[in-house]
């Protein structure tokens, strides 16, 4: 009398449409994800060989005006030595060295400062949280609410403190 009845199980014509909207979500969330990180490794790739012209033309700068201060330097000593008395031609000449090591000095600070992009970190830390490359221990997983970037803000030292080393023995540094 007070008896219910369970619900009656879905077909098997209804399962196996569940099942393969399913995996058609899934494939279509797969094709999405792949989608997206190939954006991302394009648009790091472009920041990098961007960024590797850049530092390649600072290198000249500096290579240029350091070779030019060193023959300028030179051509003092040379006029110092040959007239001693030359004061107005060596005062000249060490103006000249004098730009000429603040240019390459600048150059070689811009090299430096875009060579940093060519380390593709974006793509390092997708990578490291996707588990792939030497990062991969130390990032958090893929469903963690940590950022891939937090890893960036620490230095990766072993249990004995000592710093990482990935397969070849080189030190791991984060991206």
């Amino acid at each position: 009398m007070g008896a219910t009845q369970a619900p009656a199980p879905p077909d098997l014509e209804e399962a196996l449409r569940q099942v393969m909207a399913a995996g058609r979500s899934s494939l279509g969330a797969t094709r999405d994800a792949s989608k997206a990180f190939r954006t991302l490794l394009a648009a790091d790739v472009s920041l990098a060989r961007s960024a590797f012209g850049r530092s390649v033309a600072f290198t000249g700068l500096a290579v240029a005006f350091g070779a030019s201060a060193w023959l300028l330097l030179m051509a003092t000593v040379v006029v110092l030595l040959h007239m001693q008395a030359g004061l107005a031609w060596t005062l000249a000449l060490l103006l000249c060295a004098a730009l000429s090591l603040v240019i390459c000095a600048l150059a070689a600070w811009g090299a430096m400062h875009y060579f940093e992009h060519t380390r593709m970190r974006a793509t390092r830390r997708q990578l490291a949280r996707l588990g792939f490359g030497e990062l991969a221990d130390f990032t958090p997983t893929p469903g963690s609410a940590r950022s891939a970037k937090s890893v960036e803000d620490r230095n990766l030292e072993t249990a004995s403190g000592e710093p990482v080393k990935g397969d070849a023995g080189i030190d791991v540094t984060p991206p």
